[in-house]
This record gives structure tokens, sequence and C-alpha cells, in this order.
């Protein structure tokens, strides 16, 4: 029934459509890119959408979605965070954890961020709390947003009529997506620290 709900809004309001999608499903997490993102992909497959059209139209929104985020987080402050943590169904230590790691190396879990689901508009929240550089993060987001965009529209033009797998594989695969991609920035931010301390030296 939702994906049918969601369908119609696509089939109805086309790229437009599209769009307001990804800025409910950054804004309101309990609706999921993994069911809108593949589902664009499948009706590109049966030649109702365009490809780049369809990953134009669903970063516009992601972007849309993720500044209004960032917005209130940084004029509501820590109290807004909570709420927004509660509302979304969310585990309230991944707030804490992302402004630990954000204070370190925010540029990379924006980035990364953005590709990671349930992480996708958590990292919008200490962005603002924080007061991240507005274009610094503008730019992450919008690259983050495209590649992940750009992945699920194209697994489901590639799955065709089987696209809901996606929403099904994305599931079990999540937590070690998440640990692997903390242990490639882990690793890059210790091959950059090392590369510093052999140049000061």
């Amino acid at each position: 029934m939702f994906a049918l709900s969601i369908s119609e809004v696509l089939t109805d309001l086309g790229y437009a459509g599209l769009v307001l999608l990804m800025v409910a499903e950054t804004v309101f997490p309990p609706i999921p890119s993994e069911v809108v993102l593949p589902l664009a992909g499948f009706l590109v497959e049966q030649g109702e959408f365009a490809f780049v059209p369809a990953l134009v139209a669903s970063t516009i929104g992601s972007l849309i979605g993720a500044i209004l985020l960032e917005e209130a987080a940084r004029h509501g402050g820590r109290p807004f965070a909570d709420r927004f943590v509660r509302f979304a169904h969310l585990d309230p230590a991944k707030l804490d954890d992302a402004e630990a790691w954000f204070r370190r190396r925010g540029w990379l879990m924006v980035l990364v961020g953005r590709c990671i689901p349930g992480v996708r508009s958590l990292v919008a929240i200490p962005a603002g709390v924080l007061r991240m550089p507005r274009a610094q993060y503008i730019v992450l987001t919008l690259i983050g947003s495209m590649v992940w965009n750009a992945l699920l529209i194209t697994a489901g033009y590639l799955l065709g009529t089987q696209w809901e797998r996606v929403s099904d594989a994305i599931g079990p695969v999540a937590k070690p997506l998440l640990v692997g991609a903390f242990v490639v920035a882990g690793g890059v931010l210790l091959w950059r620290a090392l590369r510093r301390r052999r140049e000061s030296r």
C-alpha cells in the first residue's frame, strides 16, 4: 500500500513528485529512499522517466530536504535535535555519536553519511547544531546525495519489475555498509595523519 501511494505520486506528478518525495524522505525519515528511488528507476526502465532528469530531480529534492533540516538544527540547536531523533524513532545514542564524529571530521561524515541508510538524514543535525559552513555542507550533501540516488535509480532500472528487491536487500546490508564506510573513512584519516607526520619531519 505504501509503495502504491508513492507510485501514484510519481505517476501523477512526474519529476515534480520525485522532488517532493525526496524532500519528504529527508525531513521525514519513515519515507525511505530505498523505495522511492528504485521505483523511479523502474519508471526509467518503462520509459516513463529518463535517467538524467530523474537523477537531477531526486538530487534537488534531497538537497532541499537536507538544507531545511540543517537550517532547523542550526536555529533550534540541541533541543530541536533531540526532538527530531524522537520523532524519527532513531536511537538517541546515534546523535551523540554523530556529534562526536562531526567535531573531528564533519566534512567526511556528511559526504559518506549521505550514502548510508539510517544516517542520511541524521548528518544534517550535527551539521546545523555545530554550524558547519553552509557552502561546504551544500557541496558535500550534493555529491553524496547524487551518488546514492544514482546507485538506487540504477538498481531499480536493472531489476525492472523486481525493483522492490532493492529495499529488501538494503536492510540487511545497511549495518555492514555503515561499518565498512567508517573503516574506510578511518583508514583515510590515518593515512593522512601519517603523511602529515612524515612531512613535518
